[in-house]
Formats: structure tokens, C-alpha cells, sequence
């Protein structure tokens, strides 16, 4: 077991009671390299992105592999007139976790969540708070556990 065996994330995961597996793979260049490592399809892994509302405001947004957050559709969701993604310093700051590792599960605060309607009635995967390290789980698991707001907020990548 190396030093990533628990994450927080990991920990976050078992206590939820969540029936989930876990992929350990090196680093990974893109998309298809991670969705072949961890044996599903690159629209299965779901990426969880930081997205900053207001002063100390944040959520998570929950977005397919093979699309990106739609601005338009998310703000008019939120009912606000901007939200930005906050930088790689600022996103550690609020989750605990490094850019590319970020994940709902264990995360410093708990955020609200966010999820694009696709990911409903799915089997994902999702990050776990390392590199390399994946959990693949139900996603109607995952809406439920953070009482996920599910909508169309995402267009094609």
C-alpha cells in the first residue's frame, strides 16, 4: 500500500457506505489514456470542477469527461450573473485537494453539488483525491449522498 492508500477521499467513500471500486493508475496524458485505465468510457468519468460564486462562496459541479461546464446554463441555474473558477492555489484552499484530484468525497468543506443530468442512471468514475486514483461508483449513488442538484449545465467538449 503506498502512501495515497487513504486519502481522504477514500476514507470519505468507505464511511458513506457507497459501494464503489477503486483504480490506482500512474498519471495519465488525456482522457482516453485515464477512461482505458480505468475500463469505462471517457463520457463515464466525471470530473469535478470548483466553481466560485461569491466572497468564500463555492460548489462543485459534477461534468462528463467528454463535455465541459456550460457558463450560461450554470449561472442562469444558480440565478447569478457571474461565477468564475477560482485558481489552482484558491480551489486547494476551499477542498483540501490539488487540481486534478478533486473530488466531492472528503473534501475540506462539504460544497453544495452540482451535476449534469447525463451522469444520471450511470456507472462513473470519479477522482479520489490523488493522482492516479479513481473510484468507480453509481452516480444516482453519488446524487443522493450530497443531495446533488442535477440539471443541464454542460455543453460538448
Amino acid at each position: 500500500m503506498d502512501g495515497h492508500s487513504h486519502t481522504p477521499a477514500l476514507v470519505a467513500l468507505t464511511e458513506s457506505g457507497i459501494e464503489h471500486t477503486v483504480t490506482r493508475h500512474g498519471r495519465v496524458g488525456s482522457l482516453a489514456e485515464a477512461a482505458a485505465a480505468r475500463g469505462v468510457e471517457p463520457s463515464a468519468i466525471v470530473k469535478t470542477m470548483v466553481v466560485r460564486r461569491g466572497e468564500g462562496d463555492h460548489l462543485f459541479v459534477l461534468v462528463p469527461g467528454d463535455r465541459q461546464i456550460s457558463w450560461p446554463k450554470l449561472r442562469a441555474l444558480l440565478g447569478v450573473n457571474r461565477i468564475s473558477m477560482p485558481d489552482a492555489d484558491a480551489a486547494r484552499e476551499v477542498t483540501g485537494y490539488e487540481r486534478g484530484t478533486i473530488t466531492p468525497f472528503g473534501a475540506r468543506s462539504p460544497l453544495p453539488v452540482v451535476a449534469d443530468e447525463r451522469i444520471v442512471g450511470r456507472t462513473i468514475s470519479l477522482g479520489a483525491g490523488a493522482h492516479g486514483v479513481a473510484a468507480t461508483l453509481a452516480a444516482d449513488d453519488v446524487v443522493r449522498h450530497f443531495d446533488t442538484q442535477v440539471a443541464d449545465v454542460t455543453d460538448p467538449a
